[in-house]
């Protein structure tokens, strides 16, 4: 079966692309060609899978119960496919292909560096000394998706386990980087 995810977001995020831009950015937005953000489905698994065992740990009788779920829906790091898993599949997270249309038919393909600046922002952030002055050399860029922009990804998964996929869901409120200095707040329903 599949599900279609709906994340809005409540805050800005930080979705990272693991790049950096030489005198620009030291954290760069994960963006498709076209210069529109996205979010890759397997790092949202990750997060997922964290959610996944808590609601586990805390609604199954025993932890071997549990363990053994979680096998069968994420399978274990090392297999090779073999196994014939009840894995779950997310896509990626994008927006909406009315927005992308509008957005293209506004701009245009040939500049996607001025798509990316309309749908995100850069931050500045430094690291103040115990004296509360800035310290020499701290000074970071960082590129934030815009909040209130809304993505869209599909699930894939056994039909038996949609109530539990449902629950999960609910249960995520943060993704992205620095989530911990209140970047990546989301909304997440099954639409």
């Amino acid at each position: 079966m599949k599900m279609k995810i709906k994340m809005k977001l409540l805050s800005d995020m930080v979705f990272g692309s693991g790049m950096s831009v030489p005198g620009g950015e030291n954290i760069a937005v994960l963006c498709d060609e076209y210069g529109f953000p996205y979010y890759k489905g397997s790092t949202f698994k990750g997060v997922f899978r964290e959610e996944m065992e808590r609601y586990l740990g805390w609604s199954m009788g025993s932890l071997e119960e549990a363990e053994k779920k979680l096998y069968s829906l994420f399978g274990q790091s090392g297999d090779d496919g073999s196994e014939n898993f009840e894995k779950l599949v997310f896509s990626e997270f994008v927006l909406s292909e009315n927005v992308r249309e509008a957005v293209l038919k506004e701009i245009g393909t040939e500049n996607p560096e001025l798509v990316t600046d309309c749908l995100s922002h850069l931050r500045t952030f430094t690291r103040l000394s115990e004296e509360g002055m800035a310290d020499k050399g701290s000074l970071r860029n960082c590129r934030c998706v815009n909040k209130n922009l809304v993505f869209y990804s599909e699930v894939s998964c056994a039909d038996e386990d949609e109530k539990l996929i449902r629950d999960v869901l609910s249960m995520v409120k943060w993704i992205g980087s620095m989530r911990n200095r209140g970047f990546g707040k989301v909304q997440i329903s099954v639409e």
